[in-house]
């Protein structure tokens, strides 16, 4: 389970859209571990166009709720720009743990990590996103470029560190899930050595690039895969 919870954490997306999504959009998600479900994640999304609000919470869900019967929550807001989303502050709370905190000052460029009773400040990076904003960046943005051999690269944060990603676009798939079929945009993640795992991300291109499945295969072989079942404005 402790990998299912970090899945959910971890999950970098990159899309892109011309247009603005719905003012309020609601996803579902189940997440499964080599095959079996164990974990449904919901995220909403909220904006007027200025300011945008993202809420993610992850739970158990059959076998998983067996396993674990706390909650994983991410939360973060800011500000709705012509480039895209520039976040304010990005909260991970596990459970009853102390959350993990990112702050970003966009005035003096710097970002602020609050994790484990620790405070640290440092200089902005260039491409810097926390792992939530990011989901849902792309489609804000005016003109996105995603032509097949595209390469995207983004710094995310959750409060706790820096993760450089790397992404390519390979092109467009069909794709049917529980939630149905979507025309989809197909990024895959760069893997720098045999020993990075691997990431591969779908967007529906005919609903705004909302997030439709990210499939993570462990260095181990284990595979994690959050597939939409619901989606709703």
């Amino acid at each position: 389970m402790i990998r299912i919870l970090s899945f959910l954490a971890a999950c970098v997306i990159a899309g892109a859209c011309a247009a603005q999504p719905p003012h309020k959009v609601r996803l579902t998600y189940d997440v499964s571990y080599n095959g079996i479900v164990a974990a449904e994640l919901t995220e909403v999304l909220e904006h007027d166009g200025k300011r945008f609000s993202l809420v993610s919470e992850g739970r158990g869900k059959g076998i998983g709720a067996l396993l674990y019967r706390g909650e994983a929550k991410r939360s973060c807001s800011g500000e709705v720009t012509s480039a895209g989303l520039r976040p304010l502050e990005f909260r991970d709370q596990r459970g009853d743990r102390p959350a993990s905190v990112a702050k970003f000052d966009w005035v003096r460029k710097t970002l602020t990590r609050e994790h484990d009773g620790k405070v640290e400040t440092t200089p902005m990076v260039p491409g810097l996103q926390d792992r939530l904003s990011f989901l849902y960046n792309f489609a804000f943005q005016a003109a996105p470029d995603l032509k097949p051999g595209k390469e995207i690269r983004v710094t995310l944060t959750d409060g706790k560190g820096l993760t450089p990603f790397q992404y390519k676009v390979a092109g467009k798939e069909t794709l049917k899930t529980p939630a149905g079929e979507f025309e989809t945009l197909h990024l895959v993640k760069q893997r720098e050595n045999k020993d990075d795992k691997g990431t591969e991300l779908w967007f529906a291109s005919g609903r705004d690039y909302l997030p439709v499945r990210i499939l993570v295969i462990e260095t181990d072989g284990v595979r994690l895969d959050q597939v939409l079942t619901r989606i709703s404005e």
